[in-house]
């Protein structure tokens, strides 16, 4: 296996992001991947960690694919605008990029400033956090950090590097749309936005204007079905909750649990070590897909 490049890692945080749980996802990861789909790829944690050669991402929400877009093709314009924004960086400034918007300043701008605000804003709001009200705009409050890393030249450019000298596609849509091409033998991880582990309406569950509520989570189950079916290899991970154990549970053999730390309530008490799934269509010692 080719060496992987530790520089080589996610630009932006992201809630629910997969960085403490990179040992476990990779201890049971389907052997022989030569094709690999990641269709809710959000930060990049896994995908940037495994370093497949072929790789196709997507994303639903357009100004985070369009971060990578640029990262790839133009890094050296974005490193120059990210400069800016740390230059300038303040409570102020930070309210009044985040309103671009707002006013509409948003249509003006080119793919490069709207990716180096999208990472300046991911950088220096609460929490790292991508929420959007009811119109779509970007509320995060500013995040009051004293020296927030808004440009780390060295991740950037090896990021940069990584997307170009491999076979990765970036598509921007509908997860099931981007899992169209897969084929027997590839391997697909899925990474929805989760299951609630409580009703506090607090609870930060999903990063799309439409939410993920149960409807799609069913939705998602078909489409695991499907690729079961197909031949193709699938994990899952999600909340260890029981309406996802339910769903899942003709997979409860191959079925992972596992503990991570999350920061995603402005509570206190909403920063706790929670447990969460990984669901499997294989049994990863032998490299079999289960059967119906």
């Amino acid at each position: 296996m080719k060496k992987k490049n530790l520089l080589v890692k996610p630009f932006v945080k992201w809630a629910g992001g997969k960085r403490q749980l990179l040992e476990d996802i990779e201890y049971f990861l389907p052997k022989g991947i030569k094709n690999y789909y990641e269709p809710f790829v959000g930060g990049g944690a896994v995908f940037l960690s495994m370093q497949f050669k072929n790789t196709t991402i997507n994303d639903f929400n357009s100004e985070l694919t369009n971060a990578y877009m640029v990262v790839k093709n133009n890094v050296e314009e974005l490193i120059e605008v990210l400069r800016m924004h740390q230059n300038n960086n303040s409570s102020d400034y930070y309210y009044s990029v985040r309103a671009w918007d707002r006013n509409y300043e948003i249509d003006k701008k080119t793919d490069i400033e709207r990716a180096a605000r999208f990472i300046y804003l991911n950088k220096t709001g609460f929490n790292g956090l991508f929420r959007v009200n009811s119109q779509g705009q970007i509320n995060v409050p500013y995040g009051s950090y004293k020296n927030p890393a808004i440009v780390n030249e060295d991740i950037l450019r090896a990021d940069s590097r990584y997307l170009n000298e491999n076979n990765i596609k970036i598509l921007n849509g509908d997860y099931a749309e981007a899992l169209k091409g897969v084929q027997r033998g590839d391997f697909v991880y899925l990474d929805p936005p989760y299951a609630p582990v409580s009703e506090d309406k607090n609870s930060f569950v999903g990063y799309t204007l439409n939410g993920f509520g149960f409807e799609e989570q069913q939705r998602l189950l078909s489409i695991f079905d499907e690729l079961t079916k197909k031949g193709v290899y699938a994990m899952m991970s999600n909340s260890s909750v029981p309406a996802i154990h339910d769903l899942y549970k003709k997979y409860a053999k191959t079925t992972a649990i596992v503990g991570a730390t999350r920061n995603i309530n402005s509570k206190s008490s909403g920063r706790n070590k929670v447990d969460e799934v990984i669901v499997m269509n294989y049994n990863y010692k032998n490299n079999e897909i289960i059967k119906d």
